[in-house]
């Protein structure tokens, strides 16, 4: 005799709901958006505590700048990329119901003819309005998007932010601040450079410089050369060349209590080479110092494999094996002109700089360490 079937065999399972996650509320976002000389980067946020939450993100290299240095103006294929990852922006602020942001762009637009045109042609094919940003706000905002690296025991503090079309060089004179408030004081720079009037103990901007050499332009600069080393070498003396009008150049400085900050897509891939990451981490790549030792291992490393090889290395690939030593001769020259074993490397910059700016102006970050 066949077994009586239970009552209920055969129903569908009655599904065991878990509550999807609470949609932020739209009033409590912000929106940062940075179109480089390559790439183009949105973050969109919500404030938490003295930091933020992200809540969506878009990176794209959409070589903005590409055939600027020798035609002075915007392409039509770059510009026609540019804008089709520019509507993917523009959808994410869409669905996310974003009221406040800032959406910049910088050193290929400041350069170009038509850079006029262009974000005209944005707001008419997108709706999205660009601010083209001159370089003392880009400088000031990648300044502050590195305040939570600023060791408390950082006296003389110089951030370098290599970008495509340019590096933004800011000094900052820390001493006279107490040392718990030191990143604090880092942040108040959304003010500007110049916080004379300021009711707290101010870091002081001894001087600030963009030379208008990144990855990109600087090694359209070099392109003719064909050996690797021999590009190498000049591009990193090229660069030096350009810094003899900063203040800080050529004076002594002393080791202790000194650091850099280095904030950019070079950096952040030379640390994922030092640490051997096959894919890419920010959890162990942000704040990660490193010794000026181990940054020439990997450059060395780089000019070994030859531009075939760094094609090959997952952590570089082709778009970017062209490019990773243009930066590393920038980062090279860096380190060879001021006084320090060590390097932090940030993966962070413009635009978490103005997710920074907007939200202290606003008054809805915590007091308190980051």
């Amino acid at each position: 005799m066949a077994p009586k079937r239970p009552k209920g065999a055969g129903a569908f399972p009655k599904a065991v709901e878990s509550p999807a996650p609470a949609r932020p509320d739209p009033d409590a976002l912000y929106a940062a958006l940075d179109l480089g000389t390559n790439s183009c980067r949105m973050l969109i946020a919500q404030p938490k505590g003295s930091g933020f939450h992200v809540v969506d993100s878009f990176s794209k290299s959409v070589q903005l700048g590409a055939g600027l240095e020798r035609t002075g103006r915007l392409s039509r294929s770059s510009m026609a990329r540019t804008i089709q990852a520019l509507r993917i922006c523009q959808q994410k602020l869409k669905r996310n119901k974003v009221k406040r942001m800032r959406l910049v762009a910088t050193e290929a637009c400041r350069r170009a003819k038509n850079s006029r045109d262009f974000i005209r042609q944005v707001k008419r094919e997108t709706g999205l309005t660009l601010e083209i940003i001159q370089p003392e706000e880009e400088a000031r905002l990648a300044v502050i998007s590195c305040a939570p690296l600023v060791s408390t025991k950082t006296e003389q503090l110089l951030v370098v932010d290599i970008g495509g079309g340019s590096t933004e060089l800011v000094w900052i004179d820390v001493s006279s601040v107490p040392r718990r408030d030191r990143p604090a004081a880092i942040m108040r720079l959304h003010h500007g450079f110049h916080t004379a009037d300021s009711p707290f103990p101010a870091a002081k901007v001894v001087d600030w410089i963009s030379v208008p050499l990144g990855v990109a332009t600087l090694r359209d600069q070099f392109n003719d050369v064909e050996d690797d080393s021999a590009r190498f070498a000049l591009m990193s003396w090229f660069f030096e060349e350009n810094l003899a009008d900063f203040a800080p150049y050529k004076d002594e400085q002393a080791r202790e209590g000194f650091q850099i900050v280095g904030t950019s897509g070079t950096v952040t891939t030379v640390a994922a080479s030092h640490l051997g990451l096959k894919r890419y981490d920010r959890t162990k790549v942000d704040g990660l110092r490193m010794t000026s030792d181990q940054i020439d291992k990997v450059i060395r490393g780089y000019l070994e494999l030859g531009p075939l090889g760094r094609r090959r290395d997952p952590r570089i690939g082709d778009d970017r094996q062209a490019l990773i030593m243009s930066g590393s001769a920038i980062l090279q020259a860096l380190l060879r002109c001021w006084p320090t074993d060590r390097l932090s490397v940030a993966d962070r910059g413009l635009r978490e700089g103005l997710l920074y700016a907007q939200m202290s102006a606003d008054g809805v970050l915590e007091d308190g360490p980051f």
